[in-house]
Order: C-alpha cells, then structure tokens, then sequence
C-alpha cells in the first residue's frame, strides 16, 4: 500500500512538472524543452525525435525551425486529397550548406531530419575519415507514388509522402566521388566514411537501411522519418 501511494505521489509530482514546464513554470534549457523549437544548430538529444514529430502538422512551427536549418526551401501546394498519393505541408528543398545533385521533395521532419544529419553526421566523418568536407550529396529522389518494393498489394512505402530519401554517394572537396554501390563492399578509407555515414544517420532518422539489409539497397542509403526505428 505503501509503494502504491509513493508511485501516486511522484506521478502527481511528475504531472506537475511537465504541466510547469509547458506552462513556462518552470525554466529548462531550450533544448531540453519539450515544447521549445528545435534547433538544428544544437547537438542532437534524447528530445531531437519528439520534435521532429511535432514538424508535421505544424507549418508554422515548421517554418520556425527551418530558419536554423541552412536549407533553402520552397512550399508546396496541397495536391487534391482524392489522389493517389496525397502531399501536405509539403517543402521542395532547393539547397542546404552542403550541394545537391538536384532539389527534392520531402516532409518536413525529412527535410529538418537531412539537415541535422549534414551538420551532426555527415561532415563530420567527413572531417574524421579524410580530413575535408562532402560538398555535394548524390541522391536518387525521395517522392514516389508507389508501395514498398513495387509490390501488387503492398504497404505504402513512405516514398509515397515524400517522407523518404534515398542517398547513392557523396563528393569531397578534393572533387573525389564515394559511391555507395562501389565502394561500399570495400575496406579503405571509402568504406569506412560510408560505414560512419550510416552509423551516424540513424541518430538523425527513423530508419537507416544499407546494402546490409538487404540487395534492394546495395546501391543507396534509404532514409525515412516513418513511424519504426531501424538501424540497418
């Protein structure tokens, strides 16, 4: 009985706290804010996912945040609800600090999700393998109306919302091309960075998949703010 009305006081206590911290009760770092804007500026933490979730059925929020991202995006129109494959607070990412092999469509956890992992992930095993920067990434498109693997009666993949990239390389700035197809099965200093790469992207996204999940995925990394975590 005891434990039971000791439980029932620190969730009362808890309770409290989070209505105080939401309330603006009770002073937390922005970045330990639940309710405070991510900054794509600050190291990402245990908070990082909750608020990329909170991107997608908030425009403005959204647009609160982008302004940290380094991305040069445009908006969307809503495509009409009796299609297909329906797109909503859907951004076109034109640019970011790092080059694009072109603009892509993307969701916008997707698109704050790729600029975390441009400045937390990327580049800097970038820096740690070889010592310079990735100036362009390559990738092989993000919307898609289509289900998982093409399949007759398949889920919808989330390429279909815009909500997934696919990556195929990346190019230094000695103007070396590292190509996931290539140079993935390899063990020099290419396969490492490809390797850091994907270890690194799965703080950034819900789900990692690399050629070693399976063949489908020998040549890219598939990246995706769905609703599963995996790592692969």
């Amino acid at each position: 009985m005891r434990f039971i009305k000791v439980m029932g006081v620190l969730l009362m206590l808890g309770g409290a706290v989070v209505v105080g911290v939401w309330r603006g009760w009770v002073p937390l770092a922005p970045e330990w804010n639940p309710w405070a804007p991510l900054d794509v500026r600050a190291s990402p933490n245990l908070l990082t996912r909750f608020k990329l979730g909170r991107l997608q059925d908030d425009p403005a929020l959204c647009d609160q945040v982008l302004k940290t991202s380094g991305l040069r995006v445009s908006h969307q129109a809503d495509s009409p609800a009796d299609v297909a494959c329906p797109l909503r607070n859907t951004l076109r990412v034109q640019g970011a600090e790092v080059g694009l092999s072109s603009s892509f469509l993307a969701s916008c956890p997707l698109a704050v999700a790729f600029a975390l992992f441009e400045r937390h992930s990327l580049q800097p095993a970038a820096q740690t393998v070889f010592g310079q920067a990735v100036t362009r990434v390559d990738h092989l498109g993000s919307f898609a109306c289509r289900t998982m693997y093409n399949r007759a009666n398949g889920q919808l993949s989330q390429h279909a919302s815009a909500n997934a990239l696919d990556i195929a390389g990346f190019r230094l700035a000695d103007g070396r091309s590292i190509s996931v197809l290539k140079d993935w099965p390899g063990e020099d200093a290419n396969a490492r960075f490809l390797r850091q790469v994907r270890d690194s992207a799965c703080d950034d996204f819900n789900v990692v998949l690399s050629p070693d999940y399976n063949a489908a995925h020998r040549n890219h990394f598939h990246f995706d703010m769905g609703r599963w975590w995996v790592c692969r």
